[in-house]
């Protein structure tokens, strides 16, 4: 007998994003409703299908969604806003709470990172008195589809105790896992409904077992584990990732009355915590394996993890045993199929989520007595892979590492006092009170893509595309001083996307051509692949910041993305430390941050809204990352004269644990997202008496609606509250790549007249 294999979850954007195409489409009100469900239920079939046939044993149903699963929990347990009452079409609603509706005058629910990860949710809000009622549509929906393919599914439901932990409530000081006991009925009606339908096994997802526990997760898990009741033949597969489990945990975990059937450990990123459950698990208890990489896109060693798999067997039987990803495929590109222009040597190396489901039917194929002399072939290339990645010269960049070896030990922080800086920088730039700018992208329009495209196709020189992306600079450039903006941005209408493009100029990168991955909604990118060393091949923006700035009298920022951030938003190598790679790309920016200088840029925006995202999940762990990444932001601008102004971007953080930090990156000017949260994440900035310059956003780009004047005046008075007023920059919460002209052209002049009546109200005399 051999064990059990399946996925925590599949990507669910299709091979080449038609559930975006699909989904936009709608929005757009260019197909029906019928249309968008007809196209999405067709990817889903796909993916379950190949699924099937590359022989999976469990495939994982109610994994799919059309924005996010955290929303699709709030809404099956019908917690909903009462700010969303006037809306009764239920496909109006569920956009309404992802997007927020200009037609209602309602915001979207506000949006954070999941975990440590690029990938973001809906944050569910809760109230004192919450009411909850269930909604089981969805995953019997899903189940009864796959049930018509001949496929018998697994349903994945995010649980209880993560879905409280993950919620945010106004009332302060409230234990919202008190409502632990109001929700766990609706999880035992939608078990016995789910069971009723034909469900064997169901899937529990619990994230926050591999969280540090407070008292009140503690005592919420404790309940959770033990009086959620099960029905009569139907095995719960309980499922962590993205940590280890610490010793607390397994003591509530691994015991004999506890809900669960299985126990799905991460161990790519759990290992830790396989030898202490096997210590204490019950003789009724098995456990899932997550031996393939959920994260990343590196090829599994397949004689390791079958060794692993191998022991386990040996302790607790097949039976027992289940092999897994070590989280949702959700955070890896669909298939490797269609990557025709990837160096066939760096291809050789890499899987995606269809190879991942491949690699782990050769692994249950390898743990039988007599494995198939095709799992035994695919091992045998396996191991010759593994091996020429190792000593690839691809790999390995002496200028590179030498150039590291020659930091190390670097005085990264800037020699001038922020005082002494403003102070130079005040002089040089003349900015008003209240100065406004944005945070670099503007629209990439179709007529933007459609250049992009011709010119990928050879359908346009290089002349001529050169010569259309000035043109759309110039009408940029133009269009921001018209309506008065203090400090421009030249648009990024050349970059594709925030770190792929710095890839095209770096050694030790490469991209693909479908590696997307969703990172909210239909907002899909596309990491490009860091497999070895890394230095700076070229100038990377100095030509188009050179020549944005050319037409203009007022500053223009010079655009880079942080090291931090490009080494979070890619595809990381794993053959050495992170904070190693971090610093290689930081010097490769330091090289185009003293050229930029050169060129006579005066404001330089290096982004980093992936710090905080990458802050290890156990708070022992993070002074070591914070105090890398930190430094490594500080070494990729330590070098430049006192008056050239150094701004960074941060979005949807939570900045209160680790302002010190934030502070000790020493940028001079912080823009960072607080419209959805009304200006709450300005609290750690007032408590901590944060130094210098923040632009807290007063206008949500993830959503359709205009923000109006007094909106944006509202939340500048609330920052005026807690923030000098000095000290206060206007600005949107992120880039304006995924919006229209027709949202941006007005919310930005709102904006700018924002700012005007603060100044206004400022400066006019008092009486």
């Amino acid at each position: 007998m051999n064990p059990k294999t399946h996925i925590l979850g599949y990507p669910r954007i299709g091979p080449k994003r038609e559930y975006k195409f699909a989904i936009e489409k709608f929005w757009r009100k260019e197909i029906s409703a019928s249309d968008l469900q007809e196209t999405l239920s067709t990817i889903k079939n796909n993916n379950w299908l190949s699924q099937k046939e590359a022989g999976l044993d469990l495939l994982t149903s109610n994994d799919f969604s059309l924005y996010d699963q955290v929303l699709d929990t709030a809404i099956m347990l019908g917690c909903i806003p009462e700010r969303y009452a006037g809306i009764k079409d239920e496909l109006e609603l569920y956009f309404a709470l992802a997007r927020g509706n200009a037609e209602h005058s309602v915001v979207a629910l506000e949006m954070t990172k999941w975990f440590d990860t690029n990938y973001h949710y809906l944050v569910p809000e809760i109230a004192r008195q919450q009411k909850f009622a269930l909604n089981a549509k969805k995953p019997l929906a899903e189940f009864k589809a796959a049930q018509a393919l001949g496929i018998q599914s697994k349903p994945v439901i995010l649980g209880p105790v993560s879905f409280l932990a993950m919620s945010k409530t106004d009332a302060e000081g409230f234990n919202r896992f008190v409502l632990l006991s109001d929700l766990l009925p609706l999880y035992e009606d939608l078990l016995k409904q789910l069971a009723s339908a034909g469900a064997e096994y169901i899937q529990i997802d619990e994230p926050y077992l591999g969280m540090d526990w407070d008292i009140n997760l503690e005592r919420a898990y404790a309940k959770f584990l033990t009086e959620l009741t099960v029905p009569t033949g139907c095995k719960i597969i309980l499922a962590s990732y993205f940590s280890d489990l610490k010793d607390k945990a397994l003591n509530y975990i691994c015991k004999p009355d506890t809900c669960w059937n299985f126990l799905h450990l991460d161990l790519k990123r759990g290992q830790n915590s396989l030898k202490k459950v096997l210590a204490h698990l019950p003789v009724s208890k098995g456990l899932s394996l997550g031996l393939v990489d959920g994260r990343n896109i590196w090829l599994n060693d397949l004689e390791d993890s079958t060794s692993q798999a191998k022991e386990v067997i040996a302790q607790l039987g097949a039976e027992r045993v289940m092999l897994s990803s070590s989280c949702s495929l959700l955070h890896v590109p669909v298939s490797l199929s269609e990557e025709s222009e990837l160096d066939p040597q760096i291809k050789a190396w890499l899987s995606f989520a269809e190879e991942k489901v491949g690699e782990l039917v050769t692994i249950q194929d390898l743990c039988s007595e007599s494995p198939s002399e095709k799992a035994q072939s695919k091992l045998a290339q396996n191991k010759t892979n593994l091996q020429a990645r190792k000593s690839s010269p691809l790999v390995n960049n002496t200028a590179a590492q030498k150039a590291l070896q020659e930091a190390e030990g670097r005085d990264t922080q800037r020699p001038e006092s922020f005082a002494e800086r403003i102070a130079a920088q005040k002089q040089k730039l003349n900015l008003p009170l209240y100065p406004t700018t944005t945070i670099g992208s503007f629209p990439q329009t179709k007529e933007v893509r459609e250049l992009r495209n011709k010119f990928k196709r050879e359908e346009l020189s290089l002349a001529d595309y050169e010569t259309e992306i000035k043109r759309l600079t110039e009408e940029a450039i133009r269009w921001q001083e018209e309506v008065n903006i203090d400090v421009l941005v030249h648009g990024e209408f050349e970059r594709n996307d925030m770190v792929e493009y710095f890839g095209q100029f770096l050694t030790g990168f490469t991209t693909t051509l479908l590696g997307w991955v969703q990172s909210y909604g239909s907002r899909c990118v596309k990491p490009p692949i860091i497999y070895g060393d890394i230095s700076r091949v070229k100038p990377m923006t100095i030509e188009m910041a050179s020549y944005a700035q050319s037409l203009t009298d007022r500053p223009v920022k010079g655009m880079l993305t942080g090291p931090v951030t490009i080494l979070q938003w890619s595809f990381v190598r794993d053959d050495q430390a992170r904070s190693l790679t971090s610093r290689q790309i930081a010097l490769a920016l330091a090289e185009e941050v003293n050229d930029l200088v050169q060129a006579g840029i005066s404001v330089i925006q290096i982004d980093e809204p992936a710090l905080r995202e990458g802050l290890p999940l156990r708070r022992e762990h993070w002074p070591a990352y914070l105090a890398w990444a930190t430094d490594a932001f500080r070494l990729s601008c330590c070098q430049v004269p006192p008056a050239v102004q150094i701004h960074t971007h941060m979005c949807y953080a939570e900045f209160n644990d680790i302002i010190e930090q934030i502070a000790q990156m020493d940028a001079d000017v912080i823009t960072i997202e607080t419209s959805r949260s009304q200006m709450e994440l300005l609290n750690a900035f007032e408590r901590f008496a944060y130094p210098n310059q923040i632009g807290p956003g007063v206008y949500d780009v993830h959503s359709q609606r205009i923000p109006s004047v007094e909106e944006m005046v509202e939340l500048l008075a609330k920052a005026s509250l807690v923030l000098p007023k000095t000290n206060i920059w206007v600005n949107p919460d992120c880039g304006l790549k995924t919006r229209s002209w027709d949202e941006v052209k007005p919310a930005l002049q709102n904006m700018v007249a924002a700012a005007c009546a603060l100044r206004e109200k400022v400066l006019a005399p008092r009486s």
